[in-house]
């Protein structure tokens, strides 16, 4: 189902392929799945059922549906290069000399996920523009990015903490599950069947991990959304919003069904993706 990269690792070398192979499927990854992404922002940010969301962005237009997609587009692209290169680039060294597989992959990820954390300035020029609330205060992505120059370096950084817990163990949670399902997952020659599999693997990963971390990028959400001031405790923040909605867990998770929906198709595409693309590079 996959090729091991660990057959292809050369001491003292960049291993190149792994960077291309994540770049390639977060491109593809992001524009199928934009729409869907957009509309889950709607509910975390304000909370609503999905119905209302949707009817917010038919009212604002086609136009309006794709704003803001060059900030994810970039730092995704970026991103997932990251998380797959600099991952191997660190748990193939550990391995060779002899620490734990899992381990590996653990420090691997971590390292990999707190790297990614560089590239929040996307992220969090995403959330500004795919907030209704500002789109008469911003016209573009670069008209965002220079707004924000004036509040200092660390407005480009809002919501850090919240991203940094989700990446490290969501990449390792990742790894390590997609890892032992394509052990029990036979290779079939068919291409049809062996694409299916790699959807359905990265799908059904992708669904439980996002379920799982839901809450911190609801956290993340609240926090981005806010332009200046002084920097919020995360713990407080949460607190807020479980207040503002009502004081029940379960309206925290407004969006899940969605988010599940994304996820499903986001980590199924961006897998299969990643898999053909590994075949052609090596």
């Amino acid at each position: 189902m996959s090729i091991p990269a660990t057959k292809y690792f050369i001491p003292g070398k960049i291993n190149w392929q792994e960077f291309v192979c994540g770049w390639g499927a977060a491109f593809v990854n992001v524009g199928v799945t934009y729409p869907i992404n957009k509309l889950i922002f709607r509910q975390m940010l304000h909370g609503i059922e999905a119905k209302s969301a949707f009817l917010q962005l038919k009212n604002e237009g086609f136009y309006y549906l794709y704003r803001g997609i060059l900030p994810p587009l970039c730092q995704k692209t970026l991103s997932l290069s990251i998380m797959f290169g600099v991952f191997e680039e660190v748990r193939q060294p550990l391995v060779k000399i002899g620490i734990n597989p899992y381990i590996s992959k653990v420090v691997g990820a971590l390292v990999s996920g707190s790297t990614e954390a560089f590239l929040m300035p996307f992220e969090r020029i995403q959330t500004l523009l795919a907030n209704a609330h500002y789109h008469d205060e911003f016209k573009n992505t670069a008209h965002a990015f220079k707004a924000l120059r004036k509040f200092g370096i660390g407005e480009y950084y809002r919501g850090l903490t919240p991203i940094l817990l989700r990446n490290g163990p969501s990449n390792a949670g990742f790894f390590i599950l997609r890892e032992e399902v394509q052990c029990y997952v036979p290779h079939y020659n068919n291409e049809i069947i062996r694409t299916s599999a790699e959807f359905l693997c990265g799908a059904m990963i992708g669904v439980l991990l996002s379920s799982i971390f839901y809450p911190l990028n609801v956290l993340k959400v609240a926090m981005q959304s806010k332009i200046g001031g002084a920097y919020e405790n995360p713990w407080k923040v949460l607190l807020q919003v479980y207040r503002d909605r009502g004081g029940k867990i379960r309206y925290i998770y407004h969006g899940v069904q969605m988010n599940c929906t994304r996820a499903f198709l986001s980590w199924g595409v961006m897998n299969t993706a990643y898999e053909h693309i590994k075949a052609i590079v090596y």
